[in-house]
């Protein structure tokens, strides 16, 4: 079997490669490009997995970043079992043709308790005490220390919220290289989230991004010239495109003031109260998961939905179906923002009720995805040395919020989840892998489910 690297680059489209991206340009020029059909919702999780399967989102599960654990009545996102994946995954069936077969996952998700042979994964350490201690967590166990050895402490406050650089995605990309030089895998899986935040926070403005863009592009320089020399393949691919946003919606307020959401008031903040709502979305991005308790009031929802500006269409049933998203982990009725909108998962409608964690990074325990952590409050004054100072409250012990995240969702400029009109937003496969090795010569898109095949028959032929 051939050896190959699979880069996934966030972000990363057609229209952002050019004068700032001077090395992943030439390079795929000479190895050719297709752009790949998003997945709907074009987001991490559904992506990846998507992309690792072969399958839809309707086969293997996973429908979001996060979804409603209706036998638990809580909103989850971010989960890290590989066991919510319902579908046999590229690296278990080449290792079934062939045992002397090994992966490496480098941070692409559901990277916990998987059948990969090598993982290593973001997994923070939460004291007791309200600390988060930056961490991985890996298989072998003692890659974990060996690693944070020779690279130093995983940048976890770089890899999300409002320091996010390209210090992450570097520690990914050396830490992948070091794999590699151990353990010499025959496939490895690289996650690099660089360009995912500015495009977030600004949208694409070249003058805002351009840094972005160049810095990722040294990255790759460096990781895909280490690989070739090491006569590794190396495809570059992305999960989907960030377009330009104007507007965000609260469709958990509009529910509520319908009477259909509920919440609970505890110490003056207010939680959602999923279990006891009528209705409620679970917003990711473009796309919300619309969960209806009593199904007699579905057409009422829906008909709020269609009515709500900024709402493109709403899924139902026969919908769901043609979107490959009719799994039982999916809302009832799936909403999908226009092309200048996006979704915030707000509820309350008094800032001063809101809970706690609104305020602060706090990925697993908000009921749906929230883009404003990469945000420092810009009503705080000097709001680092505010962070300072709650640090140093931490490191001596004392409990202490980090509540340094502002309320506003306006501020995001770029989001994702539906599918875009230009096929320059839309995500790409290059490499070797690429038969048609001029780009120019683009004249069709690959189904996202092609790239299992694809990979698994390059992979296999040692033609």
């Amino acid at each position: 079997m051939k050896k190959v690297v699979l880069i996934n680059v966030v972000g990363l489209t057609p229209r952002l490669i050019g004068p700032h991206t001077p090395y992943i340009k030439d390079w795929i020029t000479k190895s050719g490009l297709k752009t790949i059909e998003p997945v709907l919702p074009a987001v991490t999780c559904s992506a990846q997995s998507t992309y690792l399967t072969g399958q839809w989102p309707a086969q293997h599960g996973i429908v979001g970043n996060g979804w409603y654990f209706e036998e638990e009545c809580e909103v989850k996102f971010w989960r890290q079992s590989n066991k919510l994946v319902q579908s046999p995954k590229i690296w278990e069936v080449l290792k079934n043709e062939d045992p002397k077969f090994t992966c490496a996952n480098m941070f692409w998700w559901y990277n916990m308790y998987s059948t990969v042979d090598y993982s290593v994964t973001p997994r923070p350490n939460y004291l007791a005490d309200g600390r988060k201690i930056p961490d991985i967590y890996t298989y072998p166990a003692d890659l974990r220390d060996s690693l944070q050895h020779q690279l130093g402490q995983f940048p976890l406050f770089n890899f999300w919220g409002p320091k996010t650089s390209i210090k992450s995605s570097q520690w990914i990309a050396d830490a992948a290289k070091e794999v590699d030089v151990k353990y010499e895998p025959t496939m490895t899986l690289i996650y690099l989230p660089h360009l995912d935040y500015n495009l977030q926070r600004h949208g694409i403005d070249f003058e805002k991004i351009g840094k972005d863009l160049n810095e990722i592009d040294g990255v790759l320089q460096d990781l895909i010239e280490f690989y070739e020399n090491r006569n590794v393949d190396v495809m570059l691919l992305s999960e989907y495109g960030i377009t330009d946003v104007n507007r965000a919606i609260a469709l958990n307020r509009i529910l509520r003031k319908e009477g259909l959401l509920e919440v609970r008031l505890e110490r003056g903040r207010e939680l959602l109260d999923a279990g006891a709502s009528k209705a409620f979305v679970v917003a990711d991005h473009q796309i919300a998961h619309v969960y209806v308790k009593d199904k007699t009031d579905l057409d009422r929802v829906k008909n709020i939905l269609n009515a709500t500006d900024g709402v493109e269409k709403v899924l139902d049933t026969e919908d769901k179906s043609q979107y490959h998203l009719d799994h039982p982990r999916s809302g009832d009725l799936i909403a999908v923002a226009d092309q200048n909108s996006w979704f915030s998962y707000y509820y309350w409608l008094d800032d001063s009720k809101a809970p706690d964690f609104a305020r602060t990074v706090d990925i697993h325990r908000k009921p749906g995805y929230d883009p404003a952590e990469m945000f420092l409050n810009p009503e705080i004054g000097l709001p680092l040395l505010q962070v300072g100072y709650k640090l140093i409250k931490k490191k001596l012990g004392f409990r202490t919020l980090m509540d340094v995240i502002p309320l506003d969702d306006h501020l995001i400029k770029g989001s994702h989840g539906r599918i875009p009109e230009s096929k320059q937003d839309w995500p790409l496969l290059a490499g070797k892998i690429i038969p048609d090795t001029n780009p120019s010569r683009d004249t069709y898109s690959l189904v996202p489910t092609q790239i299992f095949d694809m990979l698994l028959q390059y992979v296999k032929d040692d033609g």
